[in-house]
């Protein structure tokens, strides 16, 4: 079983920073794309941001030059660097990672808890 915790939301008035976290664990044998989503309440989840096992990142327009993904594989981690922060970030953000569990399985997406981040004017 695989589980992704994350840590790191809070509240910040805007134009100020957070740093949310997402860590792997259980049983894994490697983790391919990781990526963060965020949902607005009533609202569908949208992606965010993504980053491959080899580091190539992406990002919704609406952060670009704004946010950044990172991941240390060592540590089955993934990160998000959010700065300039604005209210319409204010959003629950989720943590996705496509996780093959054991060698030949495939991968399979798992989501984290989801960590409140909230921007105030």
């Amino acid at each position: 079983q695989v589980q992704l915790l994350e840590s790191g939301g809070g509240l910040v008035q805007l134009g100020g920073t957070l740093r949310l976290s997402c860590a792997a664990s259980g049983m894994i044998f490697c983790i391919n794309v990781m990526s963060w989503y965020r949902q607005v309440p009533g609202k569908q989840r949208v992606w965010v941001a993504s980053i491959t096992s080899t580091a190539i990142t992406n990002y919704v327009n609406s952060v670009k030059g704004r946010f950044t993904i990172s991941r240390d594989s060592a540590k089955n981690t993934v990160y998000l660097q959010m700065n300039s922060l604005k209210p319409e970030d204010t959003a629950v953000y989720y943590c996705n990672a496509a996780i093959s569990p054991t060698p030949g399985s495939r991968f399979l997406g798992t989501w984290g808890q989801g960590a409140q981040v909230a921007v105030s004017s």
